[in-house]
């Protein structure tokens, strides 16, 4: 009896997914949701080299990071295309600029192209909110944004998003009137939810008073100071990414039980590497990674007393878990 020959996969049109559109899809809800369920059932399947960057100029570089997955419920390729122009700040242009390419991994096709950097931003925020739901006290109620950046509405919004309860948004910058801007643009898209934002120009008081703090910043000088964190806070680090860079001091990594989203961390993340080199704590000392949490393996709080710190640094695997989101709710509507 002959066997069935395979079915030949139909020929897709790419589709290009506007930065729009991507915002329309997008939640920073969904996305955690996203996550929590997706993480721990493909993480296995998926194969994330390291990334790749070249030098293009004595100051500017190019990144490749890419992704595929084994998994019938993940058939995807994807590969995020990252420029980084720091003196692009000069002409009143971003430094970063990225793409993000999703091939079919069952016939190689191109399915679509979306805005790498929104994505990013997404994706980045979401992993800190799932931690956050995970690890940050129930009952927290004010939490402080170190950094007025791109990334920090994103934040804000996702620790909203894990954590409804929360009443109060206190946000520091060295620059203390993007501090104010960011407070009154988040105040007039959010306020009506009945949470309060403000900013704050003393960083040491903000950080006493919250729950949560979230940091994004490329400080190369700690910002959040160990002794200054509440009992009962979580320290929610998303902005060094190299050795140079740390966000909060050897206390608080001393003081918390840290977590992180990736190995990655362990090697990339200047408040972990520095804090091994200077023996404030082993690797082995880390309490586990964001899969580990989802699935129970590692316990998360144990106590509304205990600090925790959460580390993350990225990687291709929510990359690729972001863009089946935005594709497959695009091609449905």
């Amino acid at each position: 009896m002959a066997s069935t020959p395979p079915s030949t996969p139909s020929k897709t049109i790419p589709v290009f997914i506007t930065t729009d559109s991507l915002h329309s899809i997008l939640s920073h809800q969904t996305l955690i949701n996203h996550f929590h369920s997706s993480l721990p059932a493909v993480s296995s399947s998926l194969c994330s080299p390291l990334r790749q960057s070249h030098a293009v100029s004595s100051t500017s570089s190019l990144l490749l990071m890419p992704s595929w997955s084994s998994s019938p419920s993940l058939p995807y390729i994807g590969v995020k295309l990252v420029t980084y122009f720091p003196l692009n700040s000069a002409v009143s242009l971003p430094g970063i600029h990225g793409s993000y390419v999703l091939f079919s991994s069952t016939s190689g096709q191109t399915l679509a192209t979306m805005d790498g950097t929104a994505l990013t931003l997404y994706r980045t925020a979401c992993v800190s909110g799932l931690a956050s739901r995970i690890l940050s006290r129930n009952d927290s109620e004010v939490l402080v944004m170190v950094g007025a950046g791109a990334l920090a509405p994103h934040l804000i919004r996702a620790h909203l998003a894990a954590r409804p309860g929360l009443k109060r948004v206190i946000i520091w910058n060295r620059t203390e009137e993007k501090a104010r801007a960011l407070a009154a643009e988040m105040r007039g898209s959010l306020g009506g939810d009945g949470v309060e934002f403000g900013s704050c120009g003393r960083l040491d008081e903000a950080v006493e008073m919250g729950d949560i703090v979230s940091c994004a910043t490329n400080s190369e000088v700690a910002l959040v100071k160990g002794e200054r964190l509440k009992v009962g806070a979580h320290l929610d680090l998303v902005g060094s990414f190299q050795h140079s860079m740390k966000e909060c001091d050897d206390e608080a990594v001393r003081r918390g039980r840290v977590f992180v989203d990736n190995e990655a961390a362990l090697v990339e993340a200047g408040e972990l590497v520095g804090a091994f080199e200077r023996g404030v704590i082993e690797k082995g000392d880390v309490c586990g990674m964001l899969v580990e949490l989802i699935r129970g393996e590692k316990a998360g709080r144990r106590s509304d007393e205990e600090i925790t710190v959460f580390k993350s640094v990225g990687s291709a695997v929510v990359d690729i878990l972001a863009a089946q989101l935005v594709y497959e709710t695009y091609m449905k509507q």
